[in-house]
């Protein structure tokens, strides 16, 4: 990739080596982000915001000769300030806790593998303000009903990440991405006003597919408009792969060592080689694949990023691991850490798929199913309405009730369960997949959901 005017890894790591021997610091680590963002939203043709910025943080991590870790993080990526970050984080280091000393991941200095994420030149903002300005105007024009679009952005970036260590290791990467999310508003005499959106996600504002964006956003508002209530109770259902993927995200810490070891998690460390969930179903995360517009090759601590099997055949397979968990655990680093006060441990880009050889013994489509059942397009509320150590979940959702081929939007309801009950009673996988903004997945469906209505 071709450099531009952010950090000088090597400059860096000179440097750093110099201060260290100065101070008698014999073990460091480094992690380094830098970006350069600019972003427009509009208001009916007028600009609503227009802001660009440049980002850059450092967090640096000492080990003293008791072998305890001290960190600090800055902007301040002066020399002047290199150094207040170094010897502030050896002073601090004589308070680490020794009961949870990280070190360096064993395949920081691992070869790393090839990304095909070529550097897109940026627009700047007034390019972008014409693109959401005639986007707005064209989804405005489509529906009589549709009134606003009062959540939209238009967004590029370029980014840079960096990993040093004093045994030798340095990584760097730069991406650009950019992104546009339209969230309209419709309303009809007499009626609740509905709302929703569509987003696109792609590596220059140049390659974003703004009229299937417009298209999606359109579609899907529209859809609720002819909305009914509808009565509590237990439905078979099929989630829509962002919103399946949105209820897995949401129930990470069960694949998350860091969790695990936290005792927060539905997993526990004899969880590995038992069943989850259905044989059908098999779950991995891969940050390197093609449709993951904001993939890295390497993760906070210099791990390169890999994919990863979770769930083989309905079995749990591996858990997700930084330097500290997969040592507690005798394994490799996943490639899933960042670099924090406290390492944590995060999913890349699910990927859900069919065990092969393996089948539902069902035959069930969305668009072609007559029996009556519940289309989920989006959960909300995740946050709250999540218990991630308990595994039940109470979300209000946007769908339809779909009876004979026709598509009824649901008012206002929500859908509750458990997750592990969840993954036990899949029905099935429609063979059909999609690359969501979240990860990959086809539509999924499950038997005996509780629905409750509006009142």
């Amino acid at each position: 990739m071709t450099k531009t005017n952010g950090l000088n890894a090597s400059a860096l790591r000179d440097r750093l080596q110099e201060l260290a021997k100065r101070e008698g610091i014999h073990q460091w680590d480094l992690g380094a982000a830098c970006s350069d963002d600019c972003s427009v939203q509009v208001d009916r043709g007028e600009a609503k915001q227009l802001k660009a910025a440049q980002r850059s943080s450092i967090t640096v991590r000492v080990w003293n000769g008791d072998g305890l870790v001290g960190i600090t993080s800055t902007t301040d990526l002066s020399e002047a300030g290199l150094e207040k970050a170094l010897t502030g984080a050896h002073e601090a280091s004589r308070f680490g806790n020794p009961d949870d000393v990280p070190g360096f991941s064993p395949l920081a200095t691992a070869p790393l593998p090839e990304l095909d994420r070529p550097l897109k030149q940026r627009r700047g903002i007034l390019p972008l303000l014409s693109t959401l300005r005639e986007a707005e105007a064209d989804l405005l024009a489509r529906h009589p009903a549709i009134n606003s679009v009062p959540y939209n952005g238009l967004a590029e970036s370029l980014s840079q990440s960096l990993y040093l260590n004093s045994d030798g290791a340095l990584r760097e990467m730069q991406r650009t991405q950019a992104s546009l999310y339209l969230y309209a508003k419709a309303e009809e005499t007499g009626r609740k006003p509905r709302s929703s959106g569509a987003v696109r996600l792609a590596l220059g504002s140049g390659d974003l597919d703004v009229s299937g964006c417009i298209e999606e956003a359109v579609e899907r508002t529209v859809s609720h408009l002819a909305y009914r209530p509808i009565d509590t109770g237990s439905y078979r259902i099929c989630f829509t792969p962002e919103a399946f993927l949105s209820l897995l995200g949401a129930f990470s810490s069960m694949l998350n060592a860091r969790s695990v070891l936290d005792g927060v998690s539905l997993s526990r460390r004899e969880s590995l080689g038992t069943s989850v969930a259905v044989p059908f179903l098999s779950l991995h995360d891969d940050g390197l694949h093609s449709g993951n517009i904001g993939a890295a090759a390497f993760d906070g601590e210099g791990t390169p990023t890999r994919r990863i099997s979770l769930i083989e055949g309905g079995v749990l397979s591996n858990f997700l691991h930084s330097e500290a968990t997969a040592r507690a655990f005798g394994v490799a680093p996943t490639g899933h850490a960042g670099l924090g006060a406290k390492v944590s441990v995060g999913p890349d880009w699910f990927v859900v798929s069919t065990t092969e050889g393996v089948s539902s013994g069902h035959d069930l489509d969305h668009k072609t199913h007559q029996d009556p059942f519940v289309l989920i397009e989006d959960l909300s509320a995740l946050h709250a309405g999540v218990k991630a150590s308990q595994g039940s979940f109470s979300l209000p959702f946007d769908g339809w009730l779909v009876k004979g081929g026709e598509r009824i939007s649901v008012e206002a309801a929500t859908v509750a369960g458990d997750i592990r009950t969840v993954l036990n009673s899949l029905l099935h996988l429609e063979t059909e997949s999609e690359v969501t903004p979240r990860g990959v997945s086809p539509h999924v469906w499950v038997d005996g959901l509780s629905i409750t209505g509006e009142a």
